[in-house]
């Protein structure tokens, strides 16, 4: 019989792969989340040697926790890693009879926090200026970078979408996505976005196989690939003269910071980017200051001059 797992899940240590086959089928976590939790458990396991890992005690742990901060690693590098084993070592005390959880007493160092970078409102605006191309390719590419800027998607999401499922409803102005976790949620598409979708919509026939259900294909007719959307907008970014580096979730940042900045409403924006929780919002968002400030002063019953 076949092995229909993905490279995510393919794993040499029994006690790993299914830890990480528990979590694809019922917590369908994403084949990259897989990936790096497996790496995670793949250089714990060269750390313990030929130890198995259900023998590894807190001490020992530590040292090897100890050992990623002497690698160099970053502190949320070190964070997600030491997640990794926390979660293992948790499943094979709840499944796998282990007395106890040896990294309980685990912590990882401090990540700062750390913004992401956003455009701003007038560099997005000359990023996603159409050019006068007129060929597929280039339409393809508008209607791609106009969406995720609109809607706030995130690659994955972009690259998974397919054309007639009803997904994209243009007539309505929305997208539904499906993001971290397998949640769902249903996005606005604004109109200049809806305006490039459907002139991409019109030529799509050109470039997309006669069976091929991807929204946005490649130059052989199959879904596009993440890399080539991020060359892509690399490549516009280089042309129309930006100075920083514009990737998909740039355009992903921008959009949550831009509507946040118009309309103070974090929680909408949480929905909107489809974030478990509103601290990932107001890490992934920065509030433009003189905004608050004003919001502040004609608030605060003390901040009022008299």
């Amino acid at each position: 019989m076949a092995n229909t797992r993905s490279p995510a899940m393919s794993c040499d240590d029994p006690q790993v792969a299914a830890w990480l086959d528990a979590l694809a089928h019922q917590r369908r976590l994403s084949d990259a989340t897989l990936a790096n939790y497996r790496h995670a458990l793949e250089r714990l396991r060269r750390m313990a040697g030929p130890a198995p890992l259900s023998s590894l005690e807190t001490q020992q742990l530590r040292r090897h926790a100890a050992r990623l901060r002497a690698q160099g690693l970053a502190p949320r590098t070190i964070a997600l890693t030491l997640s990794a084993w926390r979660g293992l070592y948790r499943w094979l005390a709840r499944h796998r009879g282990l007395e106890s959880n040896p990294m309980a007493g685990v912590r990882a160092p401090k990540a700062p926090r750390t913004l992401p970078k956003a455009l701003s409102p007038e560099a997005a605006s000359r990023l996603l200026e159409a050019t006068a191309e007129s060929s597929p390719d280039a339409m393809r590419d508008q209607a791609m970078f106009e969406l995720l800027y609109s809607s706030g998607l995130r690659l994955a999401e972009l690259v998974s979408l397919n054309a007639g499922d009803g997904a994209l409803d243009l007539r309505a102005g929305e997208v539904t996505v499906t993001g971290k976790g397998r949640k769902t949620r249903t996005v606005p598409v604004g109109s200049r976005a809806r305006d490039a979708l459907e002139r991409w919509m019109a030529v799509r026939p050109q470039l997309a196989k006669s069976d091929e259900r991807a929204l946005f294909v490649g130059a052989r007719g199959a879904r596009i690939a993440p890399g080539v959307v991020q060359s892509r907008l690399k490549h516009q970014g280089q042309r129309k003269g930006l100075d920083a580096k514009v990737h998909p979730h740039v355009l992903r940042h921008s959009f949550a910071s831009h509507v946040l900045q118009s309309s103070q409403d974090l929680r909408a924006v949480q929905e909107m980017l489809g974030h478990a929780s509103i601290s990932t919002t107001q890490v992934y968002t920065h509030l433009d200051f003189q905004a608050l400030a004003k919001v502040y002063d004609a608030a605060h019953p003390r901040a009022k001059k008299k």
